[in-house]
Protein backbone atom coordinates (compact mmCIF):
# COMPACT_ATOMS: atom_id res chain seq x y z
CA UNK A 1 0.00 0.00 0.00
CA UNK A 2 1.17 3.51 -0.76
CA UNK A 3 2.50 5.34 2.30
CA UNK A 4 0.24 8.32 1.59
CA UNK A 5 -2.82 6.06 1.82
CA UNK A 6 -1.59 4.53 5.07
CA UNK A 7 -1.38 8.00 6.63
CA UNK A 8 -4.85 9.15 5.55
CA UNK A 9 -6.91 10.65 8.39
CA UNK A 10 -4.02 11.37 10.76
CA UNK A 11 -3.76 15.06 11.61
CA UNK A 12 -0.75 17.28 12.35
CA UNK A 13 1.87 14.96 10.87
CA UNK A 14 5.26 16.34 9.91
CA UNK A 15 7.97 14.64 7.94
CA UNK A 16 10.66 14.62 5.33
CA UNK A 17 11.64 12.41 2.44
CA UNK A 18 9.63 10.68 -0.29
CA UNK A 19 6.11 9.64 0.75
CA UNK A 20 4.95 8.33 -2.63
CA UNK A 21 6.37 4.87 -1.91
CA UNK A 22 4.91 1.38 -1.55
CA UNK A 23 4.93 -0.14 1.95
CA UNK A 24 5.07 -3.93 2.24
CA UNK A 25 4.27 -4.21 5.97
CA UNK A 26 3.84 -2.13 9.11
CA UNK A 27 5.71 -3.12 12.28
CA UNK A 28 6.57 -1.88 15.76
CA UNK A 29 9.04 -4.71 16.39
CA UNK A 30 12.32 -4.22 14.51
CA UNK A 31 12.86 -8.00 14.40
CA UNK A 32 9.74 -8.41 12.22
CA UNK A 33 10.71 -5.68 9.77
CA UNK A 34 11.35 -6.73 6.17
CA UNK A 35 12.17 -4.98 2.93
CA UNK A 36 9.72 -2.13 2.35
CA UNK A 37 8.36 -1.88 5.94
CA UNK A 38 7.10 1.13 7.86
CA UNK A 39 8.55 0.99 11.39
CA UNK A 40 6.92 2.68 14.39
CA UNK A 41 9.45 3.65 17.07
CA UNK A 42 7.25 3.27 20.16
CA UNK A 43 8.61 4.22 23.55
CA UNK A 44 7.22 1.66 25.99
CA UNK A 45 7.55 1.13 29.73
CA UNK A 46 10.68 -0.98 29.32
CA UNK A 47 11.97 -0.51 25.76
CA UNK A 48 12.47 2.60 23.61
CA UNK A 49 11.74 1.96 19.94
CA UNK A 50 14.06 4.82 18.95
CA UNK A 51 16.98 2.62 19.96
CA UNK A 52 15.94 0.05 17.34
CA UNK A 53 15.52 2.38 14.37
CA UNK A 54 18.90 1.48 12.84
CA UNK A 55 18.15 -2.23 13.26
CA UNK A 56 14.82 -1.71 11.51
CA UNK A 57 16.53 0.11 8.63
CA UNK A 58 19.14 -2.64 8.33
CA UNK A 59 16.27 -5.16 8.11
CA UNK A 60 14.68 -3.24 5.23
CA UNK A 61 12.51 -0.45 6.67
CA UNK A 62 12.05 2.40 4.17
CA UNK A 63 9.88 4.60 6.40
CA UNK A 64 10.09 5.45 10.11
CA UNK A 65 7.53 7.08 12.40
CA UNK A 66 8.60 8.75 15.64
CA UNK A 67 6.73 10.80 18.24
CA UNK A 68 6.82 14.56 18.53
CA UNK A 69 9.63 15.67 20.85
CA UNK A 70 12.07 12.98 19.66
CA UNK A 71 15.63 14.25 19.13
CA UNK A 72 15.71 13.46 15.41
CA UNK A 73 19.26 14.70 14.80
CA UNK A 74 20.66 12.21 17.32
CA UNK A 75 19.01 9.34 15.42
CA UNK A 76 21.11 10.01 12.30
CA UNK A 77 18.50 8.57 9.94
CA UNK A 78 19.61 8.21 6.32
CA UNK A 79 18.32 10.77 3.83
CA UNK A 80 16.65 8.12 1.64
CA UNK A 81 14.38 7.01 4.53
CA UNK A 82 10.94 8.61 4.82
CA UNK A 83 10.61 10.10 8.31
CA UNK A 84 7.21 10.86 9.85
CA UNK A 85 6.69 12.72 13.13
CA UNK A 86 3.32 12.16 14.88
CA UNK A 87 1.88 14.11 17.82
CA UNK A 88 0.78 10.78 19.38
CA UNK A 89 2.54 7.80 17.83
CA UNK A 90 0.30 5.14 19.42
CA UNK A 91 -2.86 6.79 18.10
CA UNK A 92 -1.22 7.28 14.71
CA UNK A 93 -0.09 3.65 14.58
CA UNK A 94 -3.64 2.44 15.32
CA UNK A 95 -5.05 4.55 12.48
CA UNK A 96 -2.29 3.38 10.12
CA UNK A 97 -3.13 -0.23 11.00
CA UNK A 98 -6.81 0.38 10.20
CA UNK A 99 -5.86 1.91 6.85
CA UNK A 100 -3.32 -0.77 5.98
CA UNK A 101 -5.79 -3.61 6.64
CA UNK A 102 -8.71 -1.78 4.95
CA UNK A 103 -10.77 -1.08 8.10
CA UNK A 104 -11.81 -4.69 8.78
CA UNK A 105 -14.05 -3.86 11.77
CA UNK A 106 -16.43 -2.06 9.42
CA UNK A 107 -17.10 -5.48 7.87
CA UNK A 108 -17.86 -7.22 11.20
CA UNK A 109 -20.36 -6.90 14.01
CA UNK A 110 -17.74 -6.07 16.64
CA UNK A 111 -18.63 -6.61 20.31
CA UNK A 112 -16.30 -5.11 22.90
CA UNK A 113 -16.44 -6.20 26.56
CA UNK A 114 -14.84 -4.17 29.33
CA UNK A 115 -14.97 -4.36 33.13
CA UNK A 116 -12.80 -5.63 35.97
CA UNK A 117 -14.23 -9.14 36.02
CA UNK A 118 -16.28 -11.36 33.74
CA UNK A 119 -14.82 -10.27 30.40
CA UNK A 120 -13.42 -13.67 29.47
CA UNK A 121 -16.45 -15.75 30.48
CA UNK A 122 -18.86 -13.32 28.85
CA UNK A 123 -16.88 -13.31 25.61
CA UNK A 124 -16.87 -17.11 25.45
CA UNK A 125 -20.61 -17.17 26.14
CA UNK A 126 -21.34 -14.67 23.37
CA UNK A 127 -19.17 -16.56 20.90
CA UNK A 128 -20.90 -19.85 21.79
CA UNK A 129 -24.37 -18.37 21.26
CA UNK A 130 -23.50 -16.65 17.97
CA UNK A 131 -21.85 -19.81 16.62
CA UNK A 132 -24.94 -21.80 17.62
CA UNK A 133 -27.00 -19.28 15.65
CA UNK A 134 -24.81 -19.95 12.61
CA UNK A 135 -22.77 -16.73 12.79
CA UNK A 136 -19.08 -17.51 12.38
CA UNK A 137 -17.39 -15.54 15.14
CA UNK A 138 -13.86 -14.51 16.03
CA UNK A 139 -12.69 -14.08 19.60
CA UNK A 140 -9.83 -12.02 21.03
CA UNK A 141 -9.11 -12.21 24.74
CA UNK A 142 -7.10 -13.10 27.81
CA UNK A 143 -7.03 -16.86 27.30
CA UNK A 144 -6.60 -17.20 23.54
CA UNK A 145 -7.65 -15.94 20.12
CA UNK A 146 -9.97 -17.83 17.78
CA UNK A 147 -11.33 -17.52 14.27
CA UNK A 148 -14.46 -19.62 14.37
CA UNK A 149 -13.31 -23.03 15.64
CA UNK A 150 -9.68 -22.37 14.70
CA UNK A 151 -7.49 -21.86 17.76
CA UNK A 152 -4.78 -19.25 17.14
CA UNK A 153 -2.78 -19.84 20.31
CA UNK A 154 -2.53 -18.33 23.78
CA UNK A 155 -2.69 -14.55 24.13
CA UNK A 156 0.27 -12.49 25.30
CA UNK A 157 -2.06 -9.78 26.60
CA UNK A 158 -5.82 -9.26 26.93
CA UNK A 159 -6.01 -6.87 23.98
CA UNK A 160 -3.22 -7.04 21.36
CA UNK A 161 -1.29 -4.04 20.05
CA UNK A 162 -3.09 -2.20 17.25
CA UNK A 163 -1.11 -3.69 14.34
CA UNK A 164 -1.67 -7.27 15.50
CA UNK A 165 -5.28 -6.46 16.34
CA UNK A 166 -6.20 -5.13 12.89
CA UNK A 167 -4.38 -8.07 11.25
CA UNK A 168 -6.54 -10.45 13.35
CA UNK A 169 -9.72 -8.67 12.31
CA UNK A 170 -8.62 -8.78 8.67
CA UNK A 171 -8.01 -12.53 8.95
CA UNK A 172 -11.47 -12.95 10.48
CA UNK A 173 -13.08 -11.11 7.56
CA UNK A 174 -11.12 -13.24 5.08
CA UNK A 175 -12.26 -16.40 6.90
CA UNK A 176 -15.92 -15.40 6.57
CA UNK A 177 -16.64 -14.24 10.13
CA UNK A 178 -19.75 -12.15 10.54
CA UNK A 179 -18.95 -11.10 14.10
CA UNK A 180 -16.05 -10.71 16.51
CA UNK A 181 -16.03 -10.61 20.30
CA UNK A 182 -13.17 -8.86 22.04
CA UNK A 183 -12.13 -8.28 25.63
CA UNK A 184 -11.21 -4.60 25.76
CA UNK A 185 -8.77 -3.88 28.58
CA UNK A 186 -8.41 -0.49 30.21
CA UNK A 187 -4.78 -0.41 29.07
CA UNK A 188 -5.78 -0.97 25.45
CA UNK A 189 -8.16 1.99 25.63
CA UNK A 190 -5.65 4.19 27.44
CA UNK A 191 -2.81 3.30 25.06
CA UNK A 192 -4.89 3.71 21.86
CA UNK A 193 -4.67 0.04 20.79
CA UNK A 194 -8.33 -0.04 19.76
CA UNK A 195 -8.44 3.41 18.16
CA UNK A 196 -10.17 3.23 14.80
CA UNK A 197 -12.18 0.12 15.65
CA UNK A 198 -15.87 0.40 14.79
CA UNK A 199 -17.68 -1.26 17.68
CA UNK A 200 -21.31 -2.22 17.19
CA UNK A 201 -21.90 -3.21 20.84
CA UNK A 202 -20.06 -2.41 24.06
CA UNK A 203 -20.59 -4.32 27.34
CA UNK A 204 -19.70 -3.06 30.84
CA UNK A 205 -19.60 -6.01 33.27
CA UNK A 206 -18.55 -4.38 36.57
CA UNK A 207 -15.83 -2.29 38.17
CA UNK A 208 -13.62 -2.78 41.22
CA UNK A 209 -10.06 -2.12 42.36
CA UNK A 210 -7.43 -3.69 40.10
CA UNK A 211 -4.55 -2.69 37.82
CA UNK A 212 -3.44 0.21 40.04
CA UNK A 213 0.33 0.41 39.62
CA UNK A 214 3.02 2.69 38.13
CA UNK A 215 2.87 0.86 34.78
CA UNK A 216 -0.93 0.64 34.61
CA UNK A 217 -3.26 3.19 36.25
CA UNK A 218 -2.23 5.70 38.94
CA UNK A 219 -5.66 5.65 40.60
CA UNK A 220 -9.24 4.36 40.32
CA UNK A 221 -10.42 7.46 38.48
CA UNK A 222 -7.92 6.92 35.68
CA UNK A 223 -8.83 3.22 35.59
CA UNK A 224 -12.57 3.94 35.27
CA UNK A 225 -12.15 6.78 32.77
CA UNK A 226 -10.03 4.51 30.58
CA UNK A 227 -12.73 1.83 30.52
CA UNK A 228 -15.60 4.15 29.65
CA UNK A 229 -13.80 5.31 26.50
CA UNK A 230 -15.24 2.19 24.88
CA UNK A 231 -18.71 3.72 25.01
CA UNK A 232 -17.59 6.68 22.93
CA UNK A 233 -16.77 4.16 20.21
CA UNK A 234 -19.88 1.96 20.02
CA UNK A 235 -23.48 2.32 18.86
CA UNK A 236 -25.11 0.19 21.59
CA UNK A 237 -24.10 -0.26 25.23
CA UNK A 238 -25.19 -2.96 27.70
CA UNK A 239 -24.46 -2.11 31.34
CA UNK A 240 -24.70 -4.04 34.63
CA UNK A 241 -27.44 -2.21 36.54
CA UNK A 242 -26.35 -3.70 39.88
CA UNK A 243 -22.85 -2.20 39.72
CA UNK A 244 -22.43 1.32 41.14
CA UNK A 245 -20.02 2.30 38.39
CA UNK A 246 -22.35 0.79 35.81
CA UNK A 247 -25.04 3.14 37.05
CA UNK A 248 -22.56 6.02 36.88
CA UNK A 249 -21.68 5.09 33.30
CA UNK A 250 -25.34 4.93 32.30
CA UNK A 251 -25.88 8.46 33.61
CA UNK A 252 -22.97 9.83 31.60
CA UNK A 253 -23.78 11.56 28.36
CA UNK A 254 -22.77 9.02 25.76
CA UNK A 255 -23.84 8.87 22.13
CA UNK A 256 -24.48 5.13 22.21
CA UNK A 257 -27.87 3.64 23.11
CA UNK A 258 -27.59 2.35 26.71
CA UNK A 259 -29.65 -0.51 28.12
CA UNK A 260 -29.22 -2.50 31.34
CA UNK A 261 -29.23 -6.02 32.76
CA UNK A 262 -29.18 -7.24 36.34
CA UNK A 263 -30.65 -9.13 39.26
CA UNK A 264 -31.44 -6.65 42.04
CA UNK A 265 -32.19 -3.28 40.46
CA UNK A 266 -34.66 -2.08 37.86
CA UNK A 267 -33.26 -2.93 34.43
CA UNK A 268 -34.17 -3.88 30.86
CA UNK A 269 -33.14 -7.55 31.20
CA UNK A 270 -33.87 -9.02 34.65
CA UNK A 271 -32.98 -12.46 36.01
CA UNK A 272 -35.48 -13.97 38.49
CA UNK A 273 -35.98 -17.23 40.44
CA UNK A 274 -32.25 -18.02 40.55
CA UNK A 275 -31.01 -21.47 41.57
CA UNK A 276 -27.31 -22.10 42.27
CA UNK A 277 -25.70 -25.54 42.73
CA UNK A 278 -22.12 -26.82 42.72
CA UNK A 279 -22.28 -27.55 38.99
CA UNK A 280 -24.69 -25.04 37.42
CA UNK A 281 -26.98 -22.04 37.82
CA UNK A 282 -30.41 -21.57 36.34
CA UNK A 283 -32.75 -18.62 36.30
CA UNK A 284 -35.80 -17.16 34.58
CA UNK A 285 -35.41 -14.34 32.05
CA UNK A 286 -37.38 -12.89 29.18
CA UNK A 287 -36.14 -14.30 25.85
CA UNK A 288 -37.66 -12.69 22.76
CA UNK A 289 -41.34 -12.57 23.79
CA UNK A 290 -41.72 -14.79 26.86
CA UNK A 291 -40.05 -15.71 30.17
CA UNK A 292 -37.99 -18.89 30.00
CA UNK A 293 -35.61 -20.81 32.25
CA UNK A 294 -31.94 -20.69 31.30
CA UNK A 295 -29.42 -23.16 32.69
CA UNK A 296 -25.68 -22.42 32.66
CA UNK A 297 -23.06 -25.06 33.41
CA UNK A 298 -20.80 -22.63 35.29
CA UNK A 299 -21.70 -22.33 39.00
CA UNK A 300 -21.86 -19.02 40.87
CA UNK A 301 -24.04 -15.92 41.05
CA UNK A 302 -21.58 -14.07 38.82
CA UNK A 303 -22.43 -16.54 36.06
CA UNK A 304 -25.93 -15.09 36.03
CA UNK A 305 -24.53 -11.62 35.32
CA UNK A 306 -22.20 -12.90 32.61
CA UNK A 307 -25.06 -14.87 31.05
CA UNK A 308 -27.35 -11.83 31.09
CA UNK A 309 -24.72 -9.79 29.25
CA UNK A 310 -24.38 -12.55 26.65
CA UNK A 311 -28.16 -12.85 26.31
CA UNK A 312 -28.53 -9.09 25.82
CA UNK A 313 -25.99 -9.17 22.98
CA UNK A 314 -27.47 -12.31 21.45
CA UNK A 315 -31.02 -10.93 21.43
CA UNK A 316 -29.82 -7.73 19.80
CA UNK A 317 -28.16 -9.79 17.06
CA UNK A 318 -31.32 -11.79 16.43
CA UNK A 319 -30.45 -15.11 18.08
CA UNK A 320 -33.30 -17.49 18.86
CA UNK A 321 -34.34 -18.50 22.37
CA UNK A 322 -33.45 -22.15 21.73
CA UNK A 323 -29.97 -21.34 20.46
CA UNK A 324 -29.33 -19.06 23.45
CA UNK A 325 -30.41 -21.74 25.92
CA UNK A 326 -28.50 -24.56 24.23
CA UNK A 327 -25.30 -22.52 23.91
CA UNK A 328 -25.27 -21.37 27.54
CA UNK A 329 -25.83 -24.92 28.73
CA UNK A 330 -22.86 -26.13 26.66
CA UNK A 331 -20.34 -23.33 27.25
CA UNK A 332 -17.09 -24.08 29.10
CA UNK A 333 -14.39 -21.51 29.90
CA UNK A 334 -10.84 -22.63 30.81
CA UNK A 335 -9.81 -21.42 34.26
CA UNK A 336 -13.14 -19.82 35.13
CA UNK A 337 -14.90 -21.84 37.86
CA UNK A 338 -13.38 -24.86 36.13
CA UNK A 339 -13.94 -28.15 37.95
CA UNK A 340 -11.03 -30.62 37.70
CA UNK A 341 -11.93 -34.30 37.58
CA UNK A 342 -9.59 -36.46 39.65
CA UNK A 343 -9.08 -40.01 40.98
CA UNK A 344 -9.93 -39.03 44.56
CA UNK A 345 -13.28 -37.59 43.44
CA UNK A 346 -12.56 -34.37 45.30
CA UNK A 347 -14.23 -31.13 44.25
CA UNK A 348 -11.33 -29.02 42.99
CA UNK A 349 -12.06 -25.74 41.26
CA UNK A 350 -9.57 -23.63 39.29
CA UNK A 351 -10.46 -19.96 39.01
CA UNK A 352 -8.65 -16.87 37.75
CA UNK A 353 -9.78 -14.75 40.75
CA UNK A 354 -6.83 -12.45 41.44
CA UNK A 355 -8.43 -9.30 42.88
CA UNK A 356 -10.08 -8.79 46.29
CA UNK A 357 -13.60 -8.66 44.88
CA UNK A 358 -13.18 -11.64 42.55
CA UNK A 359 -11.67 -13.74 45.37
CA UNK A 360 -14.52 -12.84 47.70
CA UNK A 361 -17.06 -13.58 44.97
CA UNK A 362 -15.74 -17.05 44.19
CA UNK A 363 -15.24 -18.07 47.84
CA UNK A 364 -18.66 -16.73 48.86
CA UNK A 365 -20.29 -18.41 45.88
CA UNK A 366 -18.91 -21.88 46.61
CA UNK A 367 -19.64 -21.52 50.32
CA UNK A 368 -23.38 -21.29 49.61
CA UNK A 369 -23.52 -24.75 48.09
CA UNK A 370 -20.63 -26.68 49.70
CA UNK A 371 -21.62 -29.14 52.42
CA UNK A 372 -18.10 -29.36 53.85
CA UNK A 373 -15.24 -26.89 54.13
CA UNK A 374 -14.08 -24.27 51.65
CA UNK A 375 -10.30 -24.65 51.31
CA UNK A 376 -8.76 -21.60 49.67
CA UNK A 377 -5.34 -21.78 47.98
CA UNK A 378 -4.12 -18.47 46.62
CA UNK A 379 -1.29 -15.96 46.32
CA UNK A 380 -0.79 -12.52 44.77
CA UNK A 381 1.19 -11.56 41.68
CA UNK A 382 4.44 -9.67 41.96
CA UNK A 383 5.06 -6.26 40.35
CA UNK A 384 1.38 -5.45 40.71
CA UNK A 385 -0.74 -3.49 43.19
CA UNK A 386 0.65 -4.53 46.56
CA UNK A 387 -2.13 -2.84 48.57
CA UNK A 388 -4.59 -5.61 47.68
CA UNK A 389 -2.50 -8.38 49.26
CA UNK A 390 -3.50 -7.91 52.89
CA UNK A 391 -7.07 -7.24 51.78
CA UNK A 392 -7.20 -10.59 49.98
CA UNK A 393 -5.69 -12.31 53.02
CA UNK A 394 -8.42 -10.84 55.20
CA UNK A 395 -11.12 -11.91 52.73
CA UNK A 396 -9.92 -15.51 52.57
CA UNK A 397 -9.53 -15.66 56.35
CA UNK A 398 -13.06 -14.40 56.81
CA UNK A 399 -14.86 -16.40 54.08
CA UNK A 400 -12.93 -19.67 53.66
CA UNK A 401 -12.84 -22.36 56.33
CA UNK A 402 -9.13 -22.94 55.75
CA UNK A 403 -6.59 -20.97 53.73
CA UNK A 404 -3.24 -21.96 52.30
CA UNK A 405 -1.31 -18.84 51.31
CA UNK A 406 1.16 -19.52 48.54
CA UNK A 407 2.95 -18.01 45.55
CA UNK A 408 1.24 -16.85 42.36
CA UNK A 409 3.42 -15.23 39.66
CA UNK A 410 6.07 -13.52 41.84
CA UNK A 411 7.75 -12.07 38.75
CA UNK A 412 10.69 -10.00 40.02
CA UNK A 413 9.55 -9.85 43.65
CA UNK A 414 10.60 -12.16 46.51
CA UNK A 415 7.72 -14.66 46.97
CA UNK A 416 8.18 -14.86 50.74
CA UNK A 417 7.66 -11.11 51.06
CA UNK A 418 4.39 -11.29 49.12
CA UNK A 419 3.18 -14.13 51.35
CA UNK A 420 4.05 -12.08 54.45
CA UNK A 421 1.97 -9.16 53.15
CA UNK A 422 -1.01 -11.48 52.61
CA UNK A 423 -0.53 -12.84 56.14
CA UNK A 424 -0.90 -9.33 57.58
CA UNK A 425 -4.51 -9.41 56.41
CA UNK A 426 -5.43 -12.93 57.41
CA UNK A 427 -4.06 -12.37 60.93
CA UNK A 428 -6.83 -9.78 61.43
CA UNK A 429 -9.36 -12.62 61.21
CA UNK A 430 -9.96 -15.81 63.16
CA UNK A 431 -9.41 -17.85 60.00
CA UNK A 432 -7.28 -20.97 60.10
CA UNK A 433 -4.39 -20.89 57.66
CA UNK A 434 -0.97 -22.14 56.67
CA UNK A 435 1.69 -20.47 54.52
CA UNK A 436 3.43 -22.69 51.95
CA UNK A 437 5.38 -20.63 49.40
CA UNK A 438 5.88 -23.48 46.89
CA UNK A 439 2.59 -23.56 44.98
CA UNK A 440 2.76 -27.26 44.11
CA UNK A 441 3.35 -28.13 47.76
CA UNK A 442 0.45 -25.86 48.73
CA UNK A 443 -1.85 -27.72 46.32
CA UNK A 444 -0.59 -31.02 47.71
CA UNK A 445 -1.39 -29.93 51.26
CA UNK A 446 -4.92 -28.92 50.24
CA UNK A 447 -5.53 -32.28 48.57
CA UNK A 448 -4.14 -34.17 51.58
CA UNK A 449 -6.49 -32.49 54.05
CA UNK A 450 -9.64 -32.42 51.88
CA UNK A 451 -12.51 -34.90 51.90
CA UNK A 452 -15.32 -35.44 49.40
CA UNK A 453 -17.68 -32.93 51.04
CA UNK A 454 -15.09 -30.11 50.86
CA UNK A 455 -14.20 -27.88 47.93
CA UNK A 456 -10.68 -26.74 47.09
CA UNK A 457 -10.49 -23.42 45.28
CA UNK A 458 -7.19 -22.85 43.47
CA UNK A 459 -7.45 -19.12 42.86
CA UNK A 460 -5.39 -16.67 40.86
CA UNK A 461 -3.86 -18.49 37.91
CA UNK A 462 -6.89 -19.89 36.12
CA UNK A 463 -6.08 -20.68 32.49
CA UNK A 464 -2.37 -19.78 32.80
CA UNK A 465 -0.15 -22.83 32.06
CA UNK A 466 2.92 -21.23 33.64
CA UNK A 467 4.38 -19.57 36.73
CA UNK A 468 6.45 -16.45 36.06
CA UNK A 469 9.58 -16.12 38.22
CA UNK A 470 12.30 -13.54 37.54
CA UNK A 471 11.32 -13.04 33.92
CA UNK A 472 11.04 -16.76 33.11
CA UNK A 473 7.76 -18.59 32.59
CA UNK A 474 7.99 -22.09 34.05
CA UNK A 475 5.48 -24.78 33.05
CA UNK A 476 2.74 -24.84 35.67
CA UNK A 477 -0.67 -26.01 34.47
CA UNK A 478 -2.75 -26.56 37.61
CA UNK A 479 -4.83 -29.27 35.94
CA UNK A 480 -1.65 -31.27 35.40
CA UNK A 481 -0.29 -30.34 38.83
CA UNK A 482 -3.44 -31.74 40.48
CA UNK A 483 -3.02 -34.98 38.53
CA UNK A 484 0.68 -35.24 39.41
CA UNK A 485 0.09 -34.55 43.10
CA UNK A 486 -2.67 -37.15 43.39
CA UNK A 487 -0.54 -39.74 41.59
CA UNK A 488 2.35 -39.00 43.96
CA UNK A 489 0.06 -39.34 47.00
CA UNK A 490 -1.46 -42.56 45.67
CA UNK A 491 1.99 -44.11 45.12
CA UNK A 492 3.08 -43.05 48.59
CA UNK A 493 -0.03 -44.56 50.20
CA UNK A 494 0.64 -47.92 48.50
CA UNK A 495 4.16 -48.23 49.88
Amino acid sequence: MNLKNILVGIEDLKGKGEFDIEISSIENDSRKVKKGSLFFAIKGFELDGNEYINSAIENGAIAIMVEKGTDIKSLKIKEDIALIVAPNIRAAMAKCACNFYDDPTKKLKLIGITGTKGKTTTSFMIKEVLEKQGIKTGLIGTIANYIGDTYLGNSQRTTPESIELQKLFSDMVDAGCGAAVMEVSSQSLKLHRVDGCEFYIGVFTNFSKDHISPNEHPDMEDYFNSKVKLFDMCRIGFVNADDLYGDKLKRMEKDCEMTTYGINNFCNLLAKDITITNSYVDFKVKLVDRNERVKVSIPGRFSVYNSLAAIAVALRLGCSSENIKEALLDVRVPGRSELVTNKRELTIMIDYAHSPESLENILSAVKTYTRGRVISVFGCGGDRDSSKRSIMGEISGRVADYTIITSDNPRTEVPEKIVEQIEEGIKKTKGNYKAIVDRKEAIKEAIKIANKTDIIVLAGKGHEPYQEINGTKHNFDERLIVKEVIEELEKKSKK
